[in-house]
């Protein structure tokens, strides 16, 4: 038999019954669509943390105080709490040349006033090196003074539109708080972060300025600072830097071997590590359930084929009376079982893409990236699916005895 002849016996069997055929499909279609919809969620989620790493900086350390440390269960004063200084700043950045960038911070929240405009914002007092660390560019205006200008400061994109409006605000005077300070430069948006938080509703001050004219209440020590942030050249070199810092930071503070550490060093390239095989791991979670629905197609559409073979025997007899021969029998209902998978595939695909895009639609904080590598992969899982689940029984079909098979009534 031709195939164009093998081809039109398998449709006309199936549009003989073809209510049976779609049911026998739509495991096919059913798995499929869930295999295109999960791995989409899988994969926006995964490159929403992949935009998520690349802000927080795979070749980046971050220094805190260890509170716990700091008050040992004990009330005690501000002043405490302030266990970092801008001369470990300066001793990290002198005897580790492994590190490329480094910065002090202090930060807190004020009423940010121009003229009859107020908007209530989160403050920064940081070094230059600090926007590059964490990939701050300033779009417009310039940076921080490098001569020192203590009254310069650096506006995210929120708080220049709550109060500027369309204007830069550029050579403006806003106060923070009591303090006025002239905006120097605005900074390029980065929108929400991944815990929902506006990014661009900050502002920055020099870390002097910040000490001195936004903190000097607090009681702080002198050179004081809240947070270092660092960013090495070589991501290789993280690991080792740590344990420079480390060592570096406990001399300095004259902690006593075996003595807790009155500092924490996160290394973030740790934390990245950690949520992205998290994520793979619920990505492979999601595609083992999918791909077990679609298996339960394939079985389906074996049990519907071993079904038809047993209620066409007589069939199977009188074609092979006539000259059709095992290989012929074989091919018509392996052709059977692949155009039953291969339509409920083209369907599933169709379902699984408008599924995926309806969901991004419905929920727009669960990411959806649609992949063609992933509808090809089921397509051409689909077309398995009819070769391994149909070969069966097409083998047993060729394999009955053509007079046995016509005495069947």
């Amino acid at each position: 038999m031709k195939f164009s002849d093998v081809l039109r016996t398998a449709l006309f069997a199936l549009r003989g019954n073809w209510m049976r055929s779609a049911l026998t499909s739509l495991g096919v279609i059913i798995g499929i669509a869930s295999v295109i919809v999960m791995v989409s969620v899988g994969q926006g989620t995964q490159a929403e943390i992949d935009k998520m790493v690349a802000g927080l900086g795979s070749q980046r350390l971050d220094i805190s105080p260890n509170v716990a440390r700091a008050s040992g269960g004990v009330r005690m004063s501000a002043s405490s709490f302030f266990t970092l200084s801008q001369g470990d700043v300066e001793a990290i950045r002198s005897e580790i040349p492994e590190v490329q960038y480094i910065s002090g911070s202090l930060r807190g929240s004020s009423q940010v006033v121009y003229a009859e405009r107020n908007w209530n914002s989160s403050w920064q007092g940081v070094d230059a090196d600090y926007l590059v660390i964490n990939g701050w560019v300033v779009r417009e205006g310039a940076g921080f003074d490098e001569a020192g200008d203590d009254k310069s400061v650096l506006i995210g994109e929120t708080v220049r539109r709550e109060l500027f409006g369309e204007d830069s605000g550029i050579g403006e005077t806003i106060r923070i708080g009591r303090v006025p300070l002239t905006v120097v430069g605005t900074l390029a948006p980065k929108g929400q972060s991944s815990w929902g938080r506006d990014q661009d509703e900050i502002v920055m001050v020099p870390l002097e300025t910040a000490r001195r004219r936004l903190m000097g209440s607090m009681g702080m020590p002198p050179g004081a600072v809240m947070e270092i942030s660092l960013a090495v050249a070589n991501p290789d070199d993280l690991g080792y830097v740590q344990g420079e810092i480390e060592s570096l930071l406990r001399q300095r503070h004259r902690i006593p071997p075996g003595g807790e550490d009155d500092f924490r060093v996160r290394n973030m390239s740790e934390i990245v590590a950690t949520r992205t095989a998290t994520t793979r791991l619920m990505s492979w979670l999601l595609g083992a359930v999918a791909t077990i629905s679609l298996i339960v197609g394939g079985i389906g559409i074996m049990n519907i084929m071993l079904v038809s073979v047993t209620e066409r025997i007589r069939e199977i007899g009188l074609r092979m009376a006539v000259g059709a021969g095992p290989s012929d029998i074989r091919r018509q209902f392996l052709a059977e079982a692949m155009l039953l998978s291969l339509g409920g595939g083209l369907l599933g695909i169709l379902i699984g893409v408008a599924g995926a895009l309806l969901v991004g639609q419905i929920n727009t904080e669960l990411p959806v990236e649609l992949n063609g590598k992933v509808i090809a992969l089921a397509a051409g899982f689909s077309i398995a699916t009819g070769l391994f689940f149909g070969y069966y029984p097409a083998r047993k079909a060729s394999q009955l005895d053509p007079i046995e098979a016509l005495r069947q009534q």
